[in-house]
């Protein structure tokens, strides 16, 4: 395992979209445990593949419930609305006030490939969100409805 390198959200490949996973291997599952590494590093709650580098549909997420790996993520439902602070580790330092669902259920693969659906409520819920934008180019700064000041946080 390995700790991998978040880009920054000036650079280019943040933008696009990603590609499906296709092959369910060894580097799939070596990425995915770098990420959990990288994501632990960094004190992070969600980390897509495209922070890596790697232009595929692939996040991880642990809002306190544990690690959950998402491969080719599909959200079947969103729900209710929550008002989030929210911030990206692609964005460091930079805080921002976003509307995002309140449920989500998100249809995946885990890292054998295998599908499975769950349905979460609240901070996992907008994660789920915030990290499904990475797999469409989309990054929060898109869709704050206000930046925070240093002060503002956590008030």
């Amino acid at each position: 395992m390995g700790l991998r390198k978040i880009l920054t959200d000036k650079e280019p490949a943040l933008h696009k979209t990603c590609k499906p996973v296709v092959s369910f291997d060894s580097k799939l599952h070596k990425l995915l445990d770098d990420m959990r590494e990288t994501l632990i590093d960094s004190n992070g709650v969600g980390l897509a593949a495209p922070q890596v580098g790697i232009q595929r549909r692939v996040f991880i997420m642990d809002t306190g419930d544990g690690l959950k790996e998402c491969i080719n993520p599909k959200i079947l439902e969103r729900r209710g609305e929550q008002e989030c602070v929210e911030g990206c580790l692609s964005s460091p330092g930079e805080y921002g006030l976003i509307r995002r669902p309140a449920v989500v259920k998100l249809q995946a693969q885990n890292r054998d490939g295998k599908f499975f659906i769950i349905t979460v409520e609240g901070l996992a819920a907008e994660c789920a969100d915030h990290e499904n934008d990475h797999m469409d180019g989309i990054l929060f700064k898109s869709k704050v409805e206000r930046m925070l000041a240093p002060d503002e946080i956590g008030n």
